[in-house]
């Protein structure tokens, strides 16, 4: 138990940092509400847990991957239900926008700092997913396949943030109604200099989301590295 602790201590302390993060973007968002007495932001808390969705289910999907016979029943599973839930995690991004009509009923540095935190919390909590499930794809496919896959997971998300923000389609709509959201995307298809604002807010939120994805990653890799030894003398 003590090796298995010691092998995988820096996930944990991941876990430990999300889940602390997570706690105390719960609080700020609960005494905003108190002390303006209305219920700007509590949706918060709500896209927050949906944050934490793909989050868990990736983590079941990495563990589970390391044993032979559970990766090709157990991991799709999981998989799926990851890549539906998933745009969640970015989501909480644009509700910055949120600023230009309740900021009257607390300070304004309050209400920025307060959404830092849901915003910060939920997009690393949908890279250390998508960083678990690119790890499974590495390991199954192959380099290459892993980052095709992370950037096409990346610009796939960018479109479902689009649907939940401005067409106000929820996750779960994926499964128990695909046809009004497939006749959405669809009409861009068809109609795409109509709907130039879709493919310019796809494009910059994909390139923004692999941008921190690519520096994090880059700065995981350079604490990897060890120092030179000193030869000095």
């Amino acid at each position: 138990m003590a090796l298995i602790l010691s092998r995988h201590k820096y996930k944990l302390i991941v876990f430990g940092l999300l889940a602390a993060a997570s706690v105390i973007s719960v609080l700020l968002a609960k005494a905003r509400i108190a002390y303006s007495n209305t219920d700007d932001y509590s949706l918060l808390i709500w896209n927050l847990g949906l944050a934490w969705i793909p989050f868990v289910f990736a983590s079941i999907a990495y563990v589970v991957s390391w044993s032979r016979k559970l990766l090709y029943l157990i991991v799709p599973i999981c998989a799926f239900i990851w890549l539906i839930f998933f745009p969640n995690a970015p989501y909480i991004l644009t509700d910055f926008q949120h600023l230009s009509t309740n900021a009257n009923n607390a300070p304004l540095w309050y209400d920025v700092l307060m959404l830092v935190w849901f915003a910060w919390t939920g997009l690393l909590l949908g890279m250390v997913s998508l960083h678990f499930m690119q790890e499974i794809v590495t390991r199954a496919l192959g380099r290459i396949s892993g980052w095709l896959f992370t950037i096409s997971v990346t610009a796939l998300s960018s479109i479902g943030i689009f649907l939940g923000r401005f067409y106000r389609w929820n996750s779960w709509d994926l499964l128990g109604d695909p046809v009004p959201i497939a006749h959405d995307i669809w009409s861009w298809l068809r109609h795409p200099f109509a709907n130039l604002r879709v493919y310019g807010f796809t494009l910059l939120f994909t390139l923004l989301f692999l941008f921190v994805y690519l520096a994090i990653h880059a700065f995981g890799r350079v604490m990897q590295e060890k120092q030179p030894p000193d030869t000095a003398g």
